[in-house]
């Protein structure tokens, strides 16, 4: 008989978390000293009502599946954990005699990850922990980037490139459009990657590290409608003014989740109020981390890559750490990352944002070290356009 090995999804999903499920399913399912691969339905919430599916007696046809799967096939979470719920999952791992477990999510499920693994520690029980990276933000420190990301930022800079062709067909307004991240403008910055090839992409690009201010915004807009006559604005929505205060009021904020309101509408309202143009706002949302249309083939690699390797380092008697990827290549070389194992607690709700050598001087964009940085992630060229002048 076996150990068991149990699998907990945490936070916001991503197009490739199911390639890291799949990548350790099927990990664990080859090695003849793992019993039972369980699970958690609904993340640590569905661990503490132990609703565990067995996923190591599923037909690997139904598992192969997870593959072009977006969103979590396993259900995540976003419980907020005290210590009487650390204890209630350690009863639970006990009960179900878990050996392993594998925590896949990103900041605050490695922060999890991390607290699961000193609670069994300091219980004495012999339980080993590893987490598995997943967030389309790319937050997660130490890793050169993360399982989810790459997905992301094509799906962001191929619908970004879609709507600079439609506003350079009819050029009337200006078009803001409002990416996903909270703190780190990583996806935001993405958009720049749209102008590659037939310079089909946005005008400005506004990130959360970089403070906003309202006149300089508009001064950038007016003094690109001097010579075009359609512009397309990426900004991310997170951003806020230099004291901190986000640009415009949260609807909500709940412990670590902060629900924003409408920025994209803010920033389309100010160039119709203070400039007299045309503006609209678009708002992609959750359809920019569950495209499959857009998925990252070298993404979703490595996401299965992460599980497997989570596996690996489980089973080779590993414990308190976390799968990450480093670049191996150069600048001039075909892209190339390897995984390797970090201590979980340099991980732990440190969050990486945009370093400043990304970033243009004046704020409005990224630079060329950027996107040298992010082209490999997204998986190949996008499509050419055709544009006449």
């Amino acid at each position: 008989m076996g150990k068991n090995l149990l699998i907990v999804h945490g936070g916001g999903p991503t197009a490739v978390i199911n390639a890291s499920l799949y990548g350790a399913v099927m990990e664990a399912k080859a090695s003849a000293e793992i019993g039972h691969v369980y699970g958690a339905r609904g993340g640590t919430g569905g661990l503490m009502d132990e609703k565990l599916v067995d996923l190591g007696a599923m037909p690997d046809d139904e598992l192969a599946l997870l593959l072009q799967t977006p969103g979590s096939a396993i259900g995540s979470s976003r419980d907020a954990l005290e210590e009487a719920e650390y204890q209630r999952i350690a009863d639970v791992l006990q009960k179900y005699q878990i050996d392993y477990v594998l925590m896949n999510g990103g900041n605050g499920s490695m922060d999890t990850c991390g607290k699961i693994y000193h609670t069994c520690r300091d219980h004495g029980m012999d339980v080993l922990v590893c987490g598995i990276p997943k967030t389309m933000d790319n937050d997660l420190s130490v890793t050169d980037h993360s399982p989810g990301y790459g997905s992301a930022a094509r799906y962001l800079a191929q619908s970004v490139k879609e709507v600079a062709a439609d506003v350079h067909g009819l050029p009337i307004h200006v078009v803001v459009i409002e990416a996903l991240g909270r703190n780190a403008g990583w996806v935001t910055a993405a958009a720049a990657l749209a102008e590659d090839e037939d310079g089909l992409g946005p005008d400005l690009i506004y990130l959360p590290e970089v403070p906003f201010d309202d006149e300089k915004f508009l001064a950038a807009v007016s003094e690109k409608l001097k010579t075009k006559k359609g512009l397309v604005v990426v900004a991310s929505e997170g951003l806020r003014y230099a004291d901190g205060t986000p640009i415009v009021d949260p609807v909500m904020t709940v412990g670590r989740a902060t629900y924003f309101g409408g920025v994209s509408e803010k920033l389309a309202n100010l160039v119709i109020k203070h400039l007299g143009y045309k503006a609209r706002s678009e708002k992609p949302g959750l359809l920019g981390r569950a495209s499959m249309a857009c998925v990252s083939p070298v993404d979703q690699e490595e996401a299965e890559i992460a599980g497997r390797e989570a596996v690996r380092a489980v089973l080779a008697g590993e414990t308190g750490k976390m799968v990450a990827f480093r670049r191996v290549s150069g600048a001039e070389e075909p892209y190339r990352a390897e995984p390797f194992l970090v201590p979980i607690e340099e991980v732990m709700m440190y969050e990486k944002t945009m370093p400043k050598e990304f970033i243009k001087e004046d704020g409005s964009g990224v630079t060329e070290a950027f996107k040298e940085y992010a082209r490999p992630l997204i998986g190949g060229a996008l499509p050419r356009m055709l544009r006449l002048e």
